[in-house]
């Protein structure tokens, strides 16, 4: 039951969901942590923030388009957050406010898990938020063979020249190890849900197909690599791990695997 000395967090963002929501307050529930969890949106992210430190809330997920708007009225950015200068996470500790990007940790150690080939070559479709924590983990795991296509040349060229790789303006004929996508294509709901985020082309010839993509948990790209038995990672898993670093930086509690995937299910139930 809530009490005097249940921990609220929470998270903000331009149109909330129900993913981290469920996630976190399943998990709470099975470990009997009291704590609860609400998502919120806000015109104000300069007072939503300083509400943050002001209430004690303990920990506040951060979505676009606040990522990086929220920065000045942090205290501290862990090396996540300030190896893209954006912000998923904050964690209030005593009123100390300091910032993670767990998209990027979960990215990173997605990378570590299934990529061990570092000269493979890679080529991200995408230019926004996610791209950027994309494109950084890439090149901090020590891949240099790798080009970016977006369908904004300027933001594309931006991100590209950010780590020193390569801004392509278009993909045909092209290929590569790797092929990441970051962008809604695939997304449900959306206006291209049932298109690949590559030519068809490109994905048979490639080895990995990345998704960041996490509803739905096979999109157009993931479930056509699954055809043809190409290595997958899907966006479904970095929501998932990136959910997880979140719960255990407010908690400071790690549940098990079978734990979280019951979670996982539940809150995309």
């Amino acid at each position: 039951m809530i009490n005097k000395d249940t921990q609220l967090c929470m998270s903000l963002a331009g149109r909330p969901g129900n993913f981290g929501t469920r996630f976190h307050n399943y998990l709470y529930r099975k470990l009997g942590l009291n704590f609860i969890y609400k998502a919120f949106t806000t015109q104000d992210i300069e007072h939503a923030v300083k509400g943050v430190r002001a209430l004690g809330i303990r920990g506040c997920a951060v979505s676009m388009p606040f990522k990086e708007s929220c920065i000045p009225f942090l205290d501290e950015l862990s090396p996540s957050a300030r190896a893209i200068e954006s912000v998923n996470t904050i964690v209030n500790e005593q009123g100390h406010l300091k910032a993670y990007n767990t998209d990027y940790i979960a990215i990173e150690k997605l990378i570590a898990k299934y990529l061990t080939h570092k000269q493979a070559s890679v080529i991200v479709h995408g230019s926004g938020g996610m791209a950027k924590a994309v494109v950084a983990a890439f090149k901090h795991a020590g891949f240099e063979n790798l080009q970016i296509y977006a369908r904004n040349p300027h933001s594309g060229g931006y991100l590209a020249d950010l780590y020193a790789y390569s801004y392509i303006d278009k993909l045909d004929n092209l290929q590569a190890d790797i092929l990441v996508n970051v962008t809604p294509i695939g997304m449900a709901g959306a206006k291209e849900a049932d298109e690949l985020s590559f030519p068809a082309e490109m994905v048979e010839q490639a080895h990995t197909l990345f998704d960041v993509v996490a509803l739905p948990v096979e999109t157009p790209l993931i479930k056509r690599a699954r055809e043809l038995n190409k290595q997958v990672i899907s966006g479904a898993e970095v929501a998932v791990l990136q959910a997880l670093e979140q719960f255990e930086l407010y908690t400071h509690v790690r549940p098990d695997d079978a734990l979280v995937a019951e979670a996982a299910a539940y809150a995309r139930g």
